[in-house]
């Protein structure tokens, strides 16, 4: 599987590098995060409670940073265990531009893979809820960064979106246009 987005963040290329970097934001805005330890600069271990389609399981994982750029660029490394619901591992190459304005963009290129009875249940639904995981952070890193930066851009930019539509959007304009036709 692979992800490749990019999202408009409510801060500056310095302040989304340091959220970004603080266990504390992070554990707030990974969804079904029950926890998040370092174990050493640049490792963590991570516990996750997580759906894809009709298989739910915690998974115990470990988070690694390599390639160190601040406040550009680095690479995430993880890998998961899930007990009989499966395992996952892979990468994410994550860059942030400034773009001015007290807004930055985050750019970023995830690849991964899974098995067990994650992977038997289609690719289609192991997408599907990693871009809903996908769109459940942003939303959540985007509070986050406002709380640490009150007042740093206006409210209406606050809430910006990455510029292509989500899949739940997608999905509810797809149906809409079906349903339409009807």
């Amino acid at each position: 599987m692979q992800i490749s987005s990019q999202q408009t963040l409510p801060a500056s290329q310095k302040n989304a590098w340091d959220a970004l970097n603080n266990i504390d934001v992070l554990k707030a805005c990974i969804p079904g995060c029950e926890s998040l330890t370092e174990t050493e600069p640049g490792r963590y271990e991570v516990l996750i409670t997580a759906a894809v389609g009709p298989v739910k399981a915690k998974f115990k994982g470990k988070l690694g940073l390599a390639d160190m750029n601040p406040p550009e660029s680095y690479t995430i490394n993880f890998e998961g265990q899930g007990g009989a619901a499966g395992h996952g591992k892979g990468s994410a190459k994550v860059r942030l531009e400034e773009t001015g304005n007290k807004q930055s963009v985050l750019h970023y290129t995830a690849e991964a893979s899974v098995g067990g009875k994650i992977a038997q249940i289609g690719q289609r639904l192991v997408d599907m809820a990693a871009q809903k995981m996908a769109a459940e952070f942003f939303e959540n890193f985007n509070r986050q960064i406002l709380q640490l930066y009150p007042g740093a851009i206006p409210a209406e930019v606050a809430v910006a979106h990455d510029a292509t539509p989500g899949i739940w959007t997608r999905l509810k304009n797809w149906l809409s246009a079906l349903l339409g036709r009807v």
